[in-house]
């Protein structure tokens, strides 16, 4: 399969290549596609062959389900077999933007969208090429991140090239993904609602209208062996280099002392902005201390980064556990596989 390359950079100027893409989706094709957040590589949510392939493309367990991005209200209709109150009142406040619901599945959508699950989990995308594309075609898309499963998830055009070409239809250049991490995933079909997936969008935000929202267990620690997951990401190792990484939680002169006893030949560390003259190791910066939201953007860039420069050993900075930064926090310690130590 030769892989097309679509340019959308602007939704009115680039309508031709907006409206190939929208044409290889209604035919059954995969497309990698820009968000807001990550890449992801759609497909068309009710064509369960396109929805295989999408498996297939990425080496994808079928038991990770995927998430359908929707253009409007009326597309998640068709989706769900009911609408709760609370899942009105959340998309008035979060969407177009990085939030998905789980919500009652609906009959028209495939068992194999949900992993089998009697649930669905929908957003609506802001970012305006994924949201155009949406529309012009017609239909709610099926999108998981667009890179190889487990890899870090891709923000650019390239790294899903790197990752997919010859393997998918075609993918849209466009803008590198703003937030740069996935999208805050939170389930409605339980009481109380459950945080299952940090993001974007804030445990702070939401409990200013879902006060008592409660944080999912796998979250923050290892899920359940064996125990189906309602999200994507809440899987045991995610998000991984090829290296291993170890997080090490501590200050920096704990930090820095630890690596420099413990350093072995490719050994590198992922720091703070800044940090990197310290320490007598190659290393990789994943943004400004403090700036959390700097740190969503660039820590899968940075990932891959350790992968292009040979590391085979990474001891991470750890972030903090609030705001966006439980969003960084959840993501490197899947690429750890949740091994930490404190110093």
């Amino acid at each position: 399969m030769q892989t097309e390359r679509l340019t959308v950079f602007d939704v009115e100027k680039d309508k031709e290549a907006l409206l190939r893409a929208a044409e290889i989706l209604q035919n059954g094709g995969l497309v990698g596609i820009p968000t807001e957040t990550v890449y992801g590589l759609a497909a068309n949510t009710f064509d369960e062959k396109a929805v295989a392939d999408i498996f297939a493309a990425k080496g994808r367990p079928q038991d990770n389900p995927l998430i359908v991005h929707v253009s409007d209200m009326e597309m998640v209709k068709d989706l769900v077999s009911e609408l709760p109150e609370k899942a009105v009142i959340c998309a008035e406040k979060f969407w177009p933007g990085p939030f998905t619901m789980v919500l009652p599945r609906g009959e028209k959508v495939p068992k194999s969208v949900s992993a089998g699950l009697d649930t669905v989990a929908v957003r609506m995308p802001s970012n305006p090429v994924a949201h155009e594309l949406i529309k012009v075609s017609g239909l709610p898309l099926a999108a998981p991140s667009a890179n190889l499963s487990g890899s870090p998830s891709p923000t650019t055009a390239e790294h899903v090239l790197f990752d997919l070409d010859g393997r998918i239809d075609a993918v849209i250049v466009s803008d590198k993904c703003d937030v740069g991490l996935e999208s805050t995933v939170i389930s409605l079909c339980c009481e109380p609602p459950r945080l299952l997936r940090p993001g974007g969008v804030t445990l702070e935000q939401l409990k200013e209208i879902l006060p008592d929202i409660v944080v999912d267990k796998a979250v923050l620690a290892q899920p359940e062996k064996g125990k189906p997951v309602a999200s994507p990401g809440m899987k045991y190792k995610h998000y991984s280099p090829k290296a291993r990484v170890i997080m090490l939680d501590g200050d920096f002169e704990k930090f820095k002392k630890y690596v420099d006893d413990n350093a072995i030949d490719g050994t590198f560390a992922l720091v703070y902005e800044g940090e990197e003259h310290e320490l007598s190791v190659p290393c990789v910066s994943f943004g400004h201390k403090g700036d959390e939201a700097e740190q969503a953007a660039v820590l899968f860039d940075a990932l891959r980064e350790l992968d292009n420069l040979g590391c085979k050993v990474c001891f991470a900075r750890v972030p903090k556990k609030s705001g966006v930064g439980l969003a960084v926090y959840n993501r490197l310690i899947r690429a750890a596989a949740f091994e930490v130590i404190s110093l």
